[in-house]
């Protein structure tokens, strides 16, 4: 079966969708977009990300292409269109289509809404398989990381360094030796001291909606952490490590620039939390049995 996209309020057969080539999205990367898992045919954390995907229309003052609920219409119709009991949504919003021009446009134009969907796995049922290694590249994006912009050279360039080095990620150190965050996902350390810690939000990370759940599974289960900055000594030094994002959950590094993390091995906290999200994903709570098999 053909894959399934919504362009503009049509939904099309995805090797035909097409957006204006003076679309400034193309032109200028001057749009944002969200992603969404979706697991046993629901949209986990759908309410942070459509809240995360209003902010980052506010703050490049793009106007709303439809509402809140007509857009979570046109999602669940794009999973039940592609068939998709686990997977992702990827939705972006652009300023339109317009006469090549660094300004907005004189006179505004509609904005632009494409949604696509693809299958992907559930969610995995082996903590230790889904291990990964990573690298550190210094971080050389824009000022404005906590806005879900679809200007992601940066990002890109960072992404192809750890794939070339056989890593799933590239951890960003900022120009004063600090940890911000993965290439796309947020990063989080137990310390030489034993502190679950991730960065504060400020403009150089992106709020992860991921980050949001996890955290608040955390406070709901009563484990503690800390949100400031890691230094890079403090990172290579980190009894674990792991990432969060939509699509990595919660995923542990068990190797960093070619050496091991600790043991080389997941580690307890790690595990814990692997398995406490995965009652989040199922939707059941926090205090149901451990379930890492699906």
């Amino acid at each position: 079966m053909s894959r399934i996209a919504y362009v503009n309020g049509r939904y099309v057969a995805q090797r035909e969708a097409c957006v204006n080539v003076e679309d400034r999205g193309y032109q200028f990367a001057d749009g944002i977009y969200e992603v969404v898992c979706v697991a046993g045919g629901r949209l986990i954390d759908e309410a942070l990300h459509l809240d995360r995907l209003e902010r980052s229309m506010r703050e490049l003052r793009l106007s709303p292409p439809m509402g809140r609920a007509a857009l979570r219409h046109v999602m669940r119709e794009l999973v039940a269109r592609n068939r998709i009991a686990d997977g992702l949504i990827y939705m972006q919003i652009t300023r339109g289509v317009a006469r090549r021009d660094h300004a907005f446009p004189a006179t505004p134009v509609k904005p632009s809404l494409v949604l696509t969907a693809r299958h992907t796995g559930p969610y995995p049922s082996d903590i230790d398989k889904w291990a990964a290694a990573a690298i550190t590249q210094p971080d050389l994006r824009w000022a404005r990381c906590d806005i879900k912009t679809v200007g992601l050279t940066a990002n890109v360039l960072a992404k192809q360094a750890a794939r070339e080095r056989g890593a799933v990620e590239a951890l960003l150190i900022d120009r004063e030796g600090f940890l911000t965050e993965g290439a796309s996902t947020t990063v989080w350390v137990v310390d030489a001291n034993g502190k679950l810690r991730t960065r504060h939000l400020d403009h150089a990370v992106l709020p992860g909606c991921t980050r949001g759940a996890l955290i608040a599974e955390m406070r709901a289960a009563g484990i503690g952490f800390e949100e400031r900055r890691v230094s890079e000594a403090e990172l290579r030094g980190a009894c674990e490590i792991f990432l969060t994002s939509a699509t990595s959950f919660v995923r542990p590094i068990v190797q960093l620039d070619g050496k091991p993390v600790a043991d080389g091995k997941p580690g307890p906290l790690t595990r814990r939390l692997f398995d406490l999200f995965a009652l989040h994903v199922r939707g059941l709570p926090n205090d149901a049995p451990a379930a890492r098999a699906a």
